[in-house]
Order: structure tokens, then C-alpha cells, then sequence
């Protein structure tokens, strides 16, 4: 992790070592504004104690979700896999960040407004959890292949949903580390359209297909769809007001993704294996290799009689 007392030496501190005054024989004219050292906005023990207290959460979700999978059947246990898969990475996640890792900041141009003097310019440094952005190239993919898998959605369109999440995240992530406003809102912007491509595909798509599960499987979807794109619109919100703008803390910005994060991934997945495990029909039974593993036809021992 690269210190803020690293990012200003680097940014300012050779530039005031160069500007030291010399002696010559008559003073220099006295300067009217002071110049402003690097701004940085990075993340105070209230944002440590998140991190560390979400990362818990998330190993105990793990730990819950593998042992709610020990009595179902392999071919019947897709769904607990899955689940467990997505808190396992926020697991990772969560710690990477708390530990000081997976973190960085991005640096861009800013300037002090002064009614009487000319304004003055200064770099503005905000510390980015790009571990988050990793996290959620993995286990968004996995959330929707399980609302997929919920609504009977076929390959072709989990495939494109898929793949416009990635886009999305990674959107995100190039967004966080730009360094003008043309690059962070022209990512931002991509990231958004890729969204409403996954909207599409899972959300509108799947509403047609669910209903060929029955009644109690249609309501299922289309709670946990809604609970899941209500959550995921507001993390490009807070994206906006704090990365994009900076208008908020860091402390504050982690907490916000802390509870959209506990609701998104140990909430949904409770939900889902409890209404899976009520109803019969939310049932994916994945046979042959999954279950059962290779079998012995086709292979070939050294010794044996033909």
C-alpha cells in the first residue's frame, strides 16, 4: 500500500525542494498566496473497524451456507455452491482491504477559488479500494447466474448478461483510477449503459421465462430480481457522489458499500437457499460429472486382458 506521505513527496515535495530560495543581492518579490499542498481524503479507524467487522460477516455467511449444503444432495446443491462461492470472494475481499491491502490513490487536478488573488491549483488525492472492484468482477457474475438459473434463463442470454456485468465492473474500476473528469464520467457513463444491458437480459428476460415454473417460483424470482436491482442501482449513486465527486468521506463511502454488500450477499443468500429449500420446483439437478464424478467406461489399464 502506497502511503499519502509517499503520494505528496512525490506529487509536491521534490517541487518545494526545488523551489528553495537562494541568496542573491535583493529580496524577491513576496508572494501574495500561498501555494496548496496535496489534498488527500483516505480512510479513518471508523473505516478499519467496517472493514474488519464486514469481513467476519462474511466468513460466517461462508461457513452457514456450506453447512445448510451438507444435507442436499451433490446434483441438488448448484445453488448452495454458488452462494457460498460469492461470500467466500467477499471474504477476501473484505480482508485484503482491512489489512491495508488492495488499495491505491488516485490523484487528479483541483483549484482554490479566490475573489481577490489569481485561483490556486493543488492535486487532490482520494485513497480507492480497487480490491472492491475485483470482488465484484467475481461474485456479481455469480449472482446473476443464480437469478438465471432461478428463472430457467437460457445460455445465450446469462452469457451476454454475464459479460455486460464485467464490462460494468471494470467500467468502475478504470473510472475510480482516472485522473481528469473526461476519463472518470466517460467510464462512468459506459459503466452505466452496460447495467442497463444487464437489466435486460436477467431482469425483463427472465420475467417472460419464469413463468413456466409456476406461481411460487415466478414470485420468488421477481422478489429477489427487484431486491437485487434496487441494491445494485444504488452503487453507481454512491459511486457518483463519492468516487466521481468526492463529496463524501472515505469512511462514510465504505459503510455505505458494507451494508449494500451484507444485503446484496449473506442477505440475498439466505433468502434464496431457505425459499430454494421450501420449494420443489426452484430444484437445478446437475447430474453425470457434477454428481457422480468420471465413470470408469472408455478408460484404459496398464495390464488388463483384452
Amino acid at each position: 500500500m502506497i502511503h499519502h506521505d509517499q503520494v505528496a513527496e512525490m506529487l509536491y515535495g521534490y517541487g518545494a525542494a526545488a523551489a528553495k530560495p537562494t541568496h542573491t543581492g535583493s529580496p524577491g518579490p513576496i508572494p501574495t498566496v500561498i501555494p496548496t499542498p496535496p489534498q488527500f481524503q483516505e480512510i479513518g479507524e471508523t473505516g478499519h473497524r467496517t472493514l474488519w467487522v464486514v469481513f467476519a460477516l462474511m466468513v460466517l455467511s461462508s461457513g452457514l451456507f456450506a453447512l445448510m449444503s451438507w444435507n442436499v444432495p451433490i446434483s441438488k446443491r448448484l445453488y448452495h455452491v454458488i452462494t457460498t462461492l460469492i461470500t467466500i470472494t467477499a471474504s477476501l475481499s473484505y480482508f485484503a482491504m482491512a489489512s491495508g491491502h488492495a488499495t491505491s490513490f488516485s490523484c487528479s487536478p483541483a483549484k482554490d477559488h479566490h475573489k481577490h488573488v489569481p485561483d490556486v491549483g493543488y492535486t487532490e488525492c482520494r485513497q480507492v479500494f480497487w480490491g472492491r472492484y475485483v470482488d465484484w468482477a467475481i461474485t456479481t457474475p455469480l449472482l446473476l447466474l443464480d437469478l438465471s438459473l432461478l428463472a430457467g434463463i437460457d445460455g445465450a442470454h446469462t452469457l451476454m448478461a454475464v459479460v455486460a456485468d464485467v464490462i460494468m465492473v471494470l467500467s468502475g474500476l478504470f473510472a475510480s483510477q482516472g485522473n481528469t473528469p473526461t476519463q472518470r464520467w466517460g467510464w462512468y457513463a459506459i459503466g452505466c449503459v452496460s447495467y442497463l444491458f444487464v437489466i435486460w437480459h436477467v431482469a425483463l428476460h427472465g420475467a417472460r421465462t419464469v413463468t413456466a415454473k409456476g406461481r411460487g417460483v415466478t414470485k420468488l424470482f421477481s422478489s429477489l430480481a427487484l431486491f437485487t436491482f434496487v441494491l445494485w442501482t444504488a452503487y453507481p449513486i454512491v459511486w457518483g457522489i463519492a468516487d466521481g465527486a468526492h463529496r463524501t468521506t472515505v469512511d462514510t463511502e465504505i459503510l455505505i458499500y458494507a451494508v449494500l454488500d451484507i444485503l446484496a450477499k449473506p442477505v440475498f443468500g439466505l433468502w434464496l437457499l431457505f425459499s430454494h429449500r421450501a420449494l420443489a420446483e426452484t430444484n437445478v439437478d446437475v447430474g453425470g460429472w457434477w454428481s457422480h464424478g468420471l465413470g470408469a467406461e472408455g478408460r484404459i489399464r496398464i495390464g488388463d486382458e483384452e
